[in-house]
Order: structure tokens, then sequence, then C-alpha cells
């Protein structure tokens, strides 16, 4: 490197020199500029910018070289050929145009090593020819091939450096580029002017065309000229540009609906929008470049604004500060003037703090609006369901009165006339008791209590008795009736044999009130889903009246029936086919239909399939030998129910079987009756005054344990039916528990049964 420094402090004027360099390092920078606006705009304006990039690179290269070529310091007269002189300036600004050109059209280390290596080309022919144009009088020159290719060598290696280790992002990307690429021209000129000697020649005369070195002087002028205008031009646009995208970011921020405050890594106020002022009122004075966040929180505790900061001013401060620490952080803030804030922080790379914040004050009134409604609509849920719930329990209890009475009334002696009166009194009756099951159910749904239950069922059974009820109905009407079953589907299986029978009795019950001539059908198979998965499926068919799309669309509609003269011609409330899809989905299946009007109509309800083992059957034992015979034998009947009606009830019922009767008013009087005397079997209501039932029955088993008797049979004859009721029922106590309104041979059976096994275990004893 020495011969280079030689060269370059010795035989040239430093000032020049200076000149030089400070001229070739604003045309690369403004090239460089040039370039990477190119990359960021339209094809047409790539275009352009990538030309003017390439003749001020050019210009800045053929300017440097002549600049120090008018430098060298020479005793002999020198001159400058113009045809050369100008062929070097239009190889370097070819060679720039062409390497900006490669560059532009890709972002590679390859295209960039590419764009190096032609413009370090272009420069070392620029150099060469333009040193060519030198005419010295009386001298000629010579060149030492290995000193000027060493710096040929260094110049490209040096341009290499810029294309393959400098990024093209970052702040400094134009200073190394522009730096690197002063040094790689300053290596070639200076290294090969430093293999130049001059050879005295006597025969070397200077033409007079030549140009002088102040005529070369105002070429160089010119075009150091017009490198420095244009990047002073692209300076200006590149200042004007950055103040526009800073103008329409600020612009961008204060129309921001969210607060926003930038901190430094010191926590201390840079930037903010209006909106930030305007959701902290309170601090909105205080605010100003370089203000802490910690004096702000202060100056907010001093208005009083933070209101869960009272009696720990300090330590909520820290706690506050130490949140903004995280790389991210979001709360929720009640303020004075019972206002909310959403309070964000996010950390930037440079350890800055973006804040944001939004008043969420409407959004917690209507949360806690919506809170309320939500609680309301509960509690008007729970109220209805309760109020379904005790309508259905006072319904019951007059309705037992009714069909109770009326069955009774059967088993006597009646005239034809008479006969067909009590008949419609009855179907009404279990009119009543259908709708007031619908409506039960329907409660039971809304309010989440229906539970499904889980056990093993044998399914052919199940279906043969959902029909079996309207078989009879089904004849009387003269239509054909038919149930099947496939082989595949006689199984015995897992799942709520009760629900399943209620949906298929109400399919059944439907077809057979909507069909007056032709058939209905019950059949069961298995089929699978579209998952591929085993399910029961059941089709209910009939050739009724049918129903279009849109009667189908609102059929399974609460309280909707197909059509609005249903109602009138054959009766229903429209809650059936509703509660049947509810019980469907509960089970874990589905209900639908397809029907045409004058058609008939097909009902398929399909359910998952979980096989099971049929239950083992009990073992029956061999019979001990009666050691008495109890068959005449009187039962001891306790009956305990407030309403006289349900009393007389089951006394007209009980009244045909050998029992002795005891009735009380409450639970109170039944308790008494009970320490008085043993009962076979006990009767008991679970509403009633003075003592309830639950209480009498709690009562009873604690006298029975105490005096070491035998658990008499308790029976809850009550209208509460629900799964809750049963539950309480057994858990205080009772055996058994059977809904009101009953049917008269349901309660007989079931005094037979209980009182043959009480009787028993008295004999035992």
């Amino acid at each position: 490197m020495n011969w280079i420094v030689n060269c370059l402090v010795v035989q040239h004027d430093w000032r020049l020199t200076l000149l030089a360099a400070t001229v070739c390092a604003i045309g690369m920078a403004t090239c460089i500029a040039m370039i990477g606006r190119a990359r960021h705009s339209a094809a047409r304006m790539r275009v352009a910018y990538g030309a003017v990039a390439g003749l001020v690179g050019g210009l800045a290269v053929w300017a440097t070289h002549f600049l120090a070529m008018l430098g060298y310091r020479s005793d002999a007269l020198i001159r400058y050929a113009a045809g050369e002189t100008l062929l070097s300036l239009g190889i370097v600004i070819a060679g720039m145009v062409l390497g900006v050109a490669v560059a532009l059209n890709g972002g590679s280390r390859l295209t960039r090593a590419l764009f190096a290596m032609l413009a370090a080309s272009s420069v070392a022919s620029m150099h060469f020819i333009g040193t060519s144009a030198m005419r010295i009088q009386g001298a000629t020159l010579s060149w030492d091939l290995g000193t000027a290719a060493a710096a040929v060598g260094l110049s490209i290696l040096l341009s290499l450096c810029t294309a393959l280790w400098v990024k093209r992002d970052g702040w400094w990307r134009i200073p190394a580029n522009a730096a690197f690429a002063v040094l790689s021209v300053v290596t070639l000129h200076f290294g090969a002017m430093a293999a130049m000697t001059i050879v005295p020649d006597p025969s070397s005369v200077l033409s007079p065309s030549l140009i002088s070195q102040s005529g070369l002087l105002l070429w160089v002028v010119a075009g150091a000229t017009l490198v420095v205008i244009i990047a002073s031009i692209v300076t200006s646009l590149d200042l004007c540009r950055r103040s526009t995208v800073l103008n329409h970011l600020r612009e961008a921020i204060d129309t921001m609906p969210d607060g926003l405050g930038f901190y430094n890594a010191d926590d201390r106020l840079l930037i903010w929008n209006a909106r930030y002022a305007e959701v902290n009122p309170e601090v909105a004075n205080a605010l100003a470049v370089g203000v802490s966040f910690r004096d702000l929180l202060q100056r907010g505790l001093k208005q009083g604004l933070y209101e869960d900061a009272f009696g720990r001013e300090q330590q909520w401060i820290e706690d506050r500060l130490a949140s903004r620490r995280h790389l991210s952080n979001t709360l929720e803030q009640k303020i004075a003037g019972d206002r909310w804030l959403r309070v964000q922080d996010r950390r930037t790379s440079n350890g800055g703090i973006v804040t944001v914040v939004n008043d969420i004050t409407d959004l917690k009134r209507d949360a806690k609006s919506l809170a309320e409604a939500r609680d309301a609509a509960e509690a008007a849920n729970r109220a209805k369901s309760e109020f379904l719930a005790n309508m259905s329990h006072e319904i019951r209890t007059p309705l037992n009165g009714v069909i109770g009475l009326t069955q009774a009334l059967a088993r006597t002696s009646l005239a034809p006339e008479q006969r067909e009166m009590l008949d419609l009194i009855q179907s009404s009756g279990h009119t009543l008791q259908t709708l007031l099951s619908d409506i039960l159910d329907l409660a039971r749904v809304e309010s989440g209590r229906l539970e499904i239950a889980d056990e093993i069922f044998d399914l052919t059974r199940a279906v043969n008795d959902a029909a079996h009820l309207y078989r009879e109905p089904a004849t009387d009407k003269g239509l054909q009736f038919f149930v099947e079953i496939e082989p595949k589907a006689a199984v015995w299986v897992r799942g709520d044999v009760v629900r399943v029978k209620q949906v298929l009795t109400n399919l059944v019950s439907n077809a057979v009130k909507f069909t007056t001539t032709g058939f209905v059908s019950l059949t069961a198979c298995v089929g699978k889903d579209r998952a591929g998965a085993r399910i029961m499926r059941f089709t209910v068919e009939d050739t009724g009246v049918g129903f279009d799309a849109a009667a189908k669309a609102r059929l399974f509609t609460r309280f909707e029936q197909a059509d609005g003269t249903i109602t009138r011609r054959f009766g229903g409330t429209g809650l059936g086919l509703a509660i049947c899809r509810q019980l469907a989905g509960l089970m874990g299946g589905e209900l639908d239909c397809e029907s045409e009007p004058g058609g008939g109509s097909a009902f398929i309800l399909t359910l998952p399939l979980t096989m099971a083992e049929a239950p083992a059957q009990p073992t029956v034992a061999a019979a001990a030998p009666a050691t008495e015979d109890h068959s005449n034998q009187r039962l001891r009947v306790l009956v305990a129910d407030d309403h006289p009606t349900n009393r007389k009830v089951v006394e007209l019922i009980l009244s045909q079987a050998a029992i002795d009767l005891v009735q009380a008013e409450n639970g109170a009087e039944a308790l008494q009756a009970c320490r008085a005397q043993g009962f076979d079997i006990i009767l008991m209501d679970m509403q009633m005054p003075v003592m309830d039932g639950l209480t009498a029955v709690r009562e009873i088993r604690l006298h029975e344990a105490a005096m070491g008797l035998d658990r008499a049979p308790i029976v809850m004859l009550t209208a509460n039916a629900l799964p809750d009721h049963v539950a309480a029922a057994r858990a205080a106590g009772a055996d058994r528990h059977l809904a009101k309104p009953f049917d008269a041979a349901e309660l007989l059976a079931l005094v037979a049964e209980l009182g043959g096994e009480s009787q028993q275990k008295s004999a035992a004893a």
C-alpha cells in the first residue's frame, strides 16, 4: 500500500484530491439513494430512477478521475485529447447504467456481485482510457502491468465487499455503500497512477487541438456541478417525502379513536395524540415532551383520579410502573367519575413503550346492563318454571278427583246413556292429563332440569308398549295398524326407556288422530348415520291429512300445528312435537318428518344405538310352605291428604278391596296415627299444612327405629311429579312414588303388592 500512499501524498495536490473524493462520495451516495428509491417505485418510475442513478454514478466517477488528474504534479506541459476524454465518460456512464439495471432486476447476492463487477469494470475502463487521453510535452507514458493489475483487482475486491457484506436495509446502508465505493474508486485511480511512469521523448509534440488543463477543469467542474445539483434535488425530495410521511403519520395518529402515547426507554413522553389528552383530562395540562410517566401518575393521584390507589399511593405507583416493564400488559382501571379506562402497554425493540388508552365506560355500563337483564331473564324463567310446576300441582289435585271418581263410578251399574256420558268425562280427563304432562315437560326442558336416564331396557318391549296404547283406538276408527321390528332391532339397549316411549307414543297418537282412512304403522330398524355410526331408526307412517313444506317449517315450533284449523278439528296444544324434538336432541338423536298435503306423513326418529347385554333372570327359589293363609286378612292402610276430594277418591277406589282405611288431614295427624297403631301401607301426600309429607315420613322412620318396629311401606301419593320431588321423597324414607292423577287399577295393584309384602314380614316376625 506504500506505493498508493506515495502517489496520493507526494505526486498529487491534496486539495484537488480531497475535492475529488468529496465529489465521488456525494455522487456515490446519490446513486445508491436513487437505486433504493427505484426499488420501491412503480415500473415506469423505476426505469427513470435507475437511469438517473447510473448517470450520477458515472459522472461522479469521471469527475473524480479527472479532478485527481488535474491535481497530478508534473513539470511538463500536459494536454488532453477530447475524443478519448469523452469516450471515457460514455463508457463509465454506460457501465453504471447497465450495472444499476442488473441490480434492480434482483436482490440476490449473485445479482449484487454482478452489479459490482460491471461497475468496477466500467470504472477501470474509464480510468485507463481517460489516462491515455493525456498528452505530455516531450514525454510519453509507460506502465507497470503488475502494479496496474493489482490496483484493478483491489478495486474490484472492494466493490464485491460492498455487494456481499453490506445489507440493503438499515439507516447506515447508504453511508457504508458510499464509503466502500469511494474507497474502490480511489484505490483504482491512485494505484493505477502509481503504476504509470513518464518517459522522456523529444519527438513528442503537443497539437494545438488538444484540451488544456483549464479547459478540462471547466468540463470537470460542469460534471461535478451536475452531480451536486442532482444530489441536492434527490436530498430535497427525500426530505420532503420524509416530512410528508411524518405529517401523514402525525395526522393519522391524531385521528385515531384510541388515545396513543409513546414513551422512550427512560419512560418519558415523546409523542401523544389529542385523544390521549381527552381520555386523561385530569393530567392533560401536564402532558409535555420529556415528562415522565411517574410524574403523570403522581399528578393523577393528587387529582383523586385513581380510586383503587386510595390509602396505598406509593405502592400503587410502584406496581403500575413494574407492570409496564413487561413486554405486553393490559389492565382495566376504574377512575374518578365512575369512568373506566382500558390501558394497553407494548414495549418496542429499543425499550420504548407504546401506551394505548380506551375509554370503556359505556362498555362497562352496557355489560352491567346486560348482566342485569340476563339475571332478570333467568329469574323470570325460573319464576315461569316454578309457576308452571305450581299450576301443575294445583291442577293435578282436582283432576285426580275427576279421574279417580269417574273410575270408581265406572265400576258401578250404569244406564247406557250414563255410561256414554261417563266415557266422555274420562276422555276429557285423560286429555287434560296429557296437556298437563306436556306443560310440565316444557317447564322442565326450559329450566334444564330434565335428566336423561341411562338404563338397560328391551327395545322390542318398549316399541310394543308404545304402540299397544293406540292399537284399539286405531281399530275403532277402521284403520289398519302395523308394528314391525326387524330382527337386528330386537335387542337390549342402554338409554331412557321412559323418554323413548314418550316420543313414540306421541308420534303414534298424532298419526291415529290425524288419519281417518288407511293405515298407521310403526317400524324399528338399525341403520347408520353420516359418520358411519350405528343408530336406531323409528318411523311412524300414516295416510292422514299431511302438510306442505311451509307447515313443516313451523311444525316443531311450540304452540304450532301444521294448520290452524287442526286445533278446531282434532284438538291439541302444539306442544307435543316440540317437546319430542327436544327430547330427541337430549338423547343425542334427531326427529324429522316427510309429508305432502293429502298424501300422509312419515315421522323419523333416530337415536344412537348402544347395545347392552340382557340382564340375568332372577332364580326362582322354591316357595316355602305357607304357615298361615293371609288372603282373608284385611289390610290396614293410612291415607294422609289435606284435600277431602283426594281422600274420598282413595276411599272409593280402595273400598273394592279388603282394606281398613284410616284418614289424616296433615302430616302431624298421620304421625300421631302411626304412633298409636301399626299400618300395612301408608299413602302420604307431599304438600300439607301443619306438617308436610316429607317431614312426616322422616318422623315416622325415626319412630320405627326408636321403637324397633318394622318399616311400613310408604307411598308418596302426590301431585309433585318432578324428578327432584321423587328424589326428595326417596331421601326422606319413602318406598314408592305415585303421581296424581293416578289410575285406579294402578293404585289397587300397588296396594296389593305392598300389602302382601307387609303381611308376609309380619307373619315371619
